[in-house]
């Protein structure tokens, strides 16, 4: 029973984190784009496109930062403590962005969607809750059903703000901030409290020195750290650019993007349930597996016309979510001693990274044609599989090694 309601208080914040980074997709461009003059989209005399393109990139700078930062912070302070304080400061956040709407105070609005975003950034500390309290196949299945919930966020997030809209712009922030302060009741309830590790040590000093990407120092850390940032690269490539795909090649609206995106993360739902299944087979060559499936996925869909462009978009979601099954739960188990707040903080880390190069880099490419962007994605994912293959057989090589050295 404990265990059940872990696990539901993990995936709760999951859900809520991605949703809340959601959220606003389809509430910004009408307060931006409508014509309609305010004190959002004029401020300072700035043109309001660049206003709505600072106003969607500041929540993940938040999550990229928090990504880095939260996860190790939980490991000196504690799981719980740093799960009720996220928890409870993201709600405040989505209340202040509600009021800075009402205002329409743009500074007020970006300050509040930062501070979202890197209270947001506890996805790390939830992954490493069930690292830390769940063993063998249990934990396994758990870890594919938080990655359930972070998918099904980017689902319900801008669905939420759809269904809420018709009593004003700011309803989906407010019901956004009752559901996190239930969850963080459903935290206190279910986690016990800790006692801190490492009492002479300040949160200042474990934010500048123990942060996420300190375990770079390690070799074989940063060999994963290049094999996953090409991964993601391959992955945001897709996210980022396949809505723009779908308005040049099918001529779809809003409406056939949603409807796209919805099956899309219908399929990657469905799949976490059996993604979570014991396997008996080598984790890293089911990853490299996966990882080949994915970039078979992105180069379909760059390669091909609007029909099986849709097919490689909606069945996209199976090697992504076998493959996001399989590598968490692998890393918690060899370099979980480093902390594994830390080794699942520079898994989101990595993730909000990746957004980061691969929308500058789709800002060039998109000019000339936006499957360069797609391509380019394909080949990075396709590199980190090889790469996964490679290293996989110098680890086995490694072991035979020692084998017969002892």
């Amino acid at each position: 029973m404990k265990s059940s309601l872990l696990i539901t208080a993990a995936c709760l914040l999951a859900l809520l984190s991605t949703i809340g980074a959601a959220l606003p997709y389809p509430i910004l461009p009408p307060l931006f784009a409508a014509g309609v003059s305010n004190g959002l989209n004029h401020f300072l005399g700035l043109p309001p496109k660049l206003l709505f393109g600072l106003a969607l990139t500041i929540n993940p700078l938040g999550l990229l930062i928090g990504s880095a930062l939260l996860g190790p912070l939980s490991d000196r302070y504690g799981r719980r403590p740093v799960l009720l304080v996220t928890a409870l400061g993201a709600a405040l956040g989505h209340a202040l962005t509600a009021w800075a709407l009402v205002l329409e105070s743009y500074p007020l609005f970006i300050l509040a969607r930062f501070a979202t975003g890197l209270l947001e950034g506890n996805g790390s500390v939830a992954r490493a809750l069930l690292a830390d309290r769940l063993q063998g196949d249990l934990r396994l299945r758990a870890l594919s059903w938080l990655n359930g919930a972070f998918y099904m966020g980017w689902l319900a997030g801008p669905l939420l703000a759809g269904a809420t809209l018709a009593w004003g712009v700011t309803t989906p922030f407010w019901v956004a901030t009752v559901a996190l302060t239930v969850t963080a009741a459903l935290v206190a309830v279910a986690l016990p409290r800790e006692a801190p590790n490492g009492a002479n040590t300040s949160w200042w000093q474990v934010a500048r020195d123990g942060h996420a990407l300190n375990l770079l120092r390690h070799a074989e850390l940063r060999q994963f750290f290049v094999v996953q940032l090409a991964y993601t690269c391959g992955v945001t490539a897709f996210y980022e650019f396949y809505p723009l795909w779908l308005v040049e090649v099918p001529g779809y609206g809003a409406r056939g993007i949603a409807w796209t995106t919805a099956a899309m993360c219908s399929v990657m739902i469905a799949t976490t349930w059996f993604a979570g299944r014991p396997s008996q087979r080598d984790p890293l060559r089911r990853a490299c597996l996966y990882a080949a499936g994915t970039a078979t996925a992105v180069v379909v869909l760059a390669a091909g016309n609007a029909w099986v462009g849709l097919a490689a978009i909606v069945l996209f979601g199976i090697p992504q979510a076998f493959y996001m099954a399989i590598v968490p739960n692998w890393c918690a188990e060899r370099f979980g001693h480093h902390g594994q707040g830390a080794v699942m903080g520079l898994l989101s880390t990595t993730f909000c990274l990746a957004n980061i190069l691969m929308a500058l880099a789709g800002a060039v490419l998109t000019l000339i044609d936006t499957r360069l962007i797609l391509l380019l994605g394909a080949a990075l994912t396709a590199s980190s599989a090889w790469r996964l293959h490679t290293w996989r057989g110098e680890m086995a090589a490694n072991a035979s090694l020692r084998v017969v050295q002892s």
